[in-house]
């Protein structure tokens, strides 16, 4: 499957050669997702696994902004009238959308400015690097509007990126993290101008795109399996996806360059 000439409906998508660049664009309202662009954002992202042109994906915001979670009119509202069962459809979705950008094999990167709040802040911790800037204010929101921090995967997830406690405190309270929170506990793996954001995640995706693909998917397989592993377990899953990147032609470019003091060039194969 190829994803050059994607065309969404709710968000704009552009390729920079083989880095997918995902921009929420609803710009006057802070960027908040609707039950369409959820949809949409999830079957992408499962659609990423099949995709054979497209190695890393840069998901950013528009106008200063990464995401104000989901819109108060077009979502929050019409969930007050639905039953069990069309709330559970929702909640399910939306952890669908998480489970996607996990299990992709693509390195996800967001590019965080300003209002990252709600689900914009579950998607963000859903990326594998998160590039922040000083005015990037990440909020769980879900207890300001009488619901359980625990949301797409937030209690799972986020204890693992800032540790148990600092989530607890976020997910409880509801209250905003910081850039300079969110830097020292391990959110972002770098803060910077905002002038400077959107380049510098493109180059990190790039150079992503650079390495050895297969390689970097397995990685991220990895990472998401060996949460539910024993040491032992995990030792031995990791010998066998090492023994079966062995086998491909990147490692074997990166012996031959090695040999006659060059940089490998890797193909993803």
């Amino acid at each position: 499957m190829n994803l050059s000439d994607y065309e969404p409906r709710h968000f704009q998508w552009a390729m920079h050669g083989e880095t997918a660049v995902i921009t929420l664009n609803r710009p006057e309202r802070k960027n908040p997702l609707t039950f369409d662009s959820y949809a949409e954002l999830r079957d992408l992202f499962r659609n990423l696994v099949y995709a054979e042109d497209v190695k890393a994906v840069v998901i950013q915001g528009s106008g200063g902004n990464f995401c104000s979670g989901g819109d108060v009119h077009e979502i929050i509202g019409p969930l007050t009238e639905r039953d069990m069962k069309g709330l559970l459809a929702f909640t399910r979705m939306t952890g669908d959308l998480v489970k996607a950008i996990r299990a992709c094999p693509q390195p996800v990167i967001a590019a965080i400015d300003g209002v990252c709040a709600g689900a914009g802040a579950a998607i963000a911790m859903a990326a594998d690097l998160r590039y922040g800037t000083p005015d990037a204010k990440v909020a769980y929101l879900f207890t300001r509007v009488g619901l359980a921090g625990c949301d797409m995967g937030a209690c799972a997830i986020l204890p693992r990126i800032i540790g148990q406690g600092r989530a607890s405190e976020l997910l409880l309270t509801g209250r905003s993290m910081s850039a300079e929170d969110g830097e020292r506990w391990g959110f972002y793996n770098r803060v910077l101008d905002s002038d400077e954001l959107g380049d510098e995640a493109l180059a990190m995706a790039e150079r992503l795109v650079a390495g050895p693909n297969f390689a970097h998917g397995i990685t991220k397989t990895m990472l998401n399996q060996e949460w539910n592993m024993g040491l032992d377990q995990a030792i031995e899953s990791e010998a066998q996806a090492q023994a079966i990147c062995m086998q491909t032609e990147d490692f074997r470019r990166a012996y031959r360059a090695f040999v006659a003091r060059e940089k490998p060039i890797f193909e993803g194969d």
